[in-house]
């Protein structure tokens, strides 16, 4: 467990968090949501601790017109991700949960997968479960060419900072590993809201504040630290068997 120091109210990891963690995105087949839901309940998230993966937490999209589950995983560093995962494949468990989820057809269509290494402003990861549901935003930003280490550093001495004067809970922040795709212009994090009006009312505030409109005008002289469009949120409600709610 990594200490932690409280600066300007947010409390931010006093080591780096160094672990390897891996955002996975399934798109279930039609009709099978409830079935893979049930499959990661019943057996999958089991069988991942079995195997040293530690679950995170596990959602699926408010909108969900598109059959998502989104879920992070982490391990202590790349090689022993893949030693776990080769492990879980051939656990006879899941081989016997697999192909009894699968008799009518297979349970995803699409799977995604980018490794993610946290920003050294990132707060340690609380695996917590509130008595009231909180409502997860995903957020990822893409930067303008050779921006990147400028938008981490509005985040690191700004950003963050506000984001807790106007009440929004920090997840993590993660910029995918050197071999990944974005790895030279990607800003992912998560927020938790109480609703998705409190996100909206947060973001509100946030936005006409007085030292945000400073700081993003000083680190905006030369130029936006996003692309157009580059800034892409998505609202997402934690499963029942999520660790994290």
């Amino acid at each position: 467990m990594l200490a932690a120091v409280l600066l300007s109210g947010f409390v931010y990891a006093a080591e780096n968090d160094t672990r390897c963690f891996e955002l996975r995105t399934y798109t279930a087949a039609p009709g099978k949501l409830d079935a893979l839901l049930a499959r990661f309940r019943d057996h999958t998230c089991k069988i991942f601790e079995r195997h040293g993966m530690v679950n995170v937490g596990y959602w699926v999209p408010l909108d969900n017109s598109e059959n998502k589950v989104i879920y992070l995983l982490a391990y202590p560093d790349k090689e022993a991700r893949n030693k776990s995962w080769k492990a879980f494949m051939a656990d006879p468990d899941w081989q016997s949960a697999w192909k009894a989820s699968e008799q009518d057809g297979k349970l995803v269509a699409k799977a995604e997968s980018v490794f993610l290494s946290a920003t050294d402003y990132s707060p340690s990861i609380a695996i917590s479960a509130p008595s009231e549901p909180r409502t997860f935003e995903f957020r990822t930003y893409t930067a303008s060419p050779g921006k990147l280490e400028s938008l981490n550093k509005r985040f690191r001495e700004h950003t963050v900072g506000l984001f807790a004067k106007h009440g929004m809970t920090q997840v993590g922040y993660w910029n995918p590993m050197a071999d990944q795709k974005g790895a030279d212009n990607t800003l992912f994090y998560i927020l938790a809201h109480e609703s998705k009006d409190a996100a909206a009312k947060s973001f509100g505030a946030f936005r006409q504040d007085l030292d945000w409109l400073a700081a993003k005008s000083e680190s905006e002289k030369n130029g936006s630290l996003t692309v157009s469009g580059g800034v892409k949120s998505v609202f997402a409600k934690a499963t029942d068997f999520s660790p994290m709610k």
